[in-house]
This record gives C-alpha cells, structure tokens and sequence, in this order.
C-alpha cells in the first residue's frame, strides 16, 4: 500500500475538499474571527460521532451563525462520549432540538451515530436556533437552545 493510500484512507478527502472550496470563498486565508461567548442565531451545518485525536469517539455538532458581526462564522460542540455523564451532555442537547425522536443510547456507537445522523435530517434547513453560547464554572463551554424557529 502506498502513503497516498493509506491517506486516502484515513482521511475523508471529499470533506476536505469541500473544506477548501469555503476557504477560498472566505477570502482564502482560513482565517476566522474566534466567536466570544454569547447568544447567536444558529443553523446546525454538521452533527456526526467521529474520532477524536485520542481515538475516542466523540460527538462534534457545528453551528453556523445566521447574523450580526460574526455571520458564516462556525461555533463547533465537541464532546468525548466514553462516560455516562458525557453522553447525558450529549442527550441533553439532542433532546432540546425537540425532534421527534426517542433519545437513547443503546450501547452501540453505531446505533447512536445513526440516530444523530437522523436528527440531524429532521432539523437540517427546517429549523434554526438560538443558541446560548457559554463557559462553565470549571471553564468548558456550554451550549443552549433557547428558542427554534422554523424555516
């Protein structure tokens, strides 16, 4: 196998592609405002479980603000879920998108990435958020819908 194989692998090269294209529409320096803690009107651009740098899995959710100083800037959720209380933080917040899915984690990644995946098509361009953008006493962020407005 070669090293452009074993990149091809690992790497999903049709995200990255796609990352580059919103780059280059942004200006093309990849540079971005960090976003300060605050309320911001949201769409949710991507909800997945993925890999963490770790190797752990880990739910990462990306919202994209709609208005203001900091329109098409991106606010990323990322949470590790290899505890029980992790995963309640995710639940949390899946369950406040107030889909019509039954919220659970069965034990099998699988299974709860596929449920991800299927809240994520219920609220893709139907609904926006408002979203409570915060830090917590010990200094993670915090993220919470305050309101949801139908597109």
């Amino acid at each position: 196998m070669s090293i452009f194989d074993k990149w091809n692998k690992s790497i999903d090269g049709e995200s990255l592609a796609k990352d580059v294209k919103e780059v280059e529409q942004n200006g093309g320096t990849g540079e971005y405002k960090e976003v300060p803690l605050g309320d911001y009107e949201v769409k949710i651009e991507k909800m997945e479980l993925k890999e963490s740098k770790k190797g752990d899995p880990m739910f990462t959710c990306w919202f994209k603000i709609l208005d203001g100083e900091y329109k098409n800037s991106i606010i990323f959720m990322n949470q590790v879920i290899i505890q029980g209380f992790q995963i309640h933080i995710v639940n949390e917040f899946l369950k406040s998108l107030e889909t019509s899915l039954d919220i659970e984690f069965d034990g099998d990644y699988a299974h709860y990435n596929d449920l991800i995946l299927d809240v994520m098509e219920e609220v893709d361009e139907k609904l926006e958020f408002l979203l409570s953008y915060d830090q917590n006493k010990k200094g993670y962020n915090t993220f919470k819908i305050k309101e949801i407005f139908e597109v």
